[in-house]
């Protein structure tokens, strides 16, 4: 019994000098012994997590969890069941977030519905199905601007497409028509933003259409129901009331 009480004891006394190190160890010194341990991978962030002993690594905006040691490497979504939060989610908005004094409003066909209080961006590709499917369901918004980057993405074809409604007499009417209605495009040629438009959504990191991105810059993709687009509405008018007063 005796034995078994001093290893017990012992094994205790291990766990809690290895938690105390792991508490003392600094993000920066992980982030040192990651850059010396994995000289070709581009670690750019080390930070502490909520769980005692687990940080955060990244790299670029990739995300994944390592231990003191930056041994172990855990990838996946980190959740925290009393507030019912995905942490990993909400950091990846967060490093996702885009830089709003790049978007080119000019390069946008605008369309305004009521007071056009609220905003909202899109990129989206005119030959693309999920686009088609998510226009209808912008059409049901109220009192909201709407800036539509045309970002072809799905080839050749859709570039022509993007810039025939660019080119159009009425670009927002050409626009509307197409995607509720289908058809086809007149042919159209003039300066236009595509070019423009790739470029600026390739260094946003979208590689997908339709992707929204909201007035306080969270990027959301998918053809999202009308009940989520609310949601991201909402959650953007105090950052946008915010950046007014300032």
């Amino acid at each position: 019994m005796k034995l078994k009480s001093l290893t017990a004891a012992a094994l205790s006394m291990c766990l809690m000098s290895a938690a105390i190190a792991q508490v003392s160890v600094s993000p920066e010194s992980v982030l040192q012994k990651l850059k010396t341990t994995f000289v070709n991978t581009p670690f750019t962030e080390v930070r502490a997590t909520p769980i005692e002993g687990i940080y955060e690594v990244l790299m670029g905006k990739d995300i994944a969890y390592t231990d003191a040691s930056a041994r172990y490497f855990m990838f996946g979504n980190v959740m925290d069941m009393t507030t019912q939060r995905n942490l990993t989610a909400d950091r990846r908005a967060e490093i996702n977030k885009v830089d709003m004094s790049q978007l080119k409003l000019a390069d946008a066909i605008k369309t305004v519905k009521g007071d056009g209080s609220r905003t909202l961006y899109v990129f989206s590709d005119p030959e693309c199905a999920y686009c088609k499917r998510l226009e209808p369901t912008l059409a049901q918004l109220k009192n909201v601007t709407i800036y539509t980057f045309l970002y072809p993405v799905l080839g050749e074809k859709s570039r022509q497409s993007a810039k025939s409604v660019w080119c159009s007499a009425d670009r927002n009417k050409v626009w509307a028509d197409y995607m509720l209605k289908g058809g086809s495009l007149p042919a159209a040629e003039c300066d236009n933003p595509v070019v423009r438009n790739e470029q600026l959504g390739a260094s946003f990191g979208i590689t997908g259409t339709p992707t929204m991105i909201s007035a306080s810059g969270k990027l959301v993709p998918g053809a999202l129901p009308l009940e989520k687009i609310e949601e991201i509405l909402a959650e953007a008018a105090p950052a946008k009331q915010a950046a007014r007063t300032k």
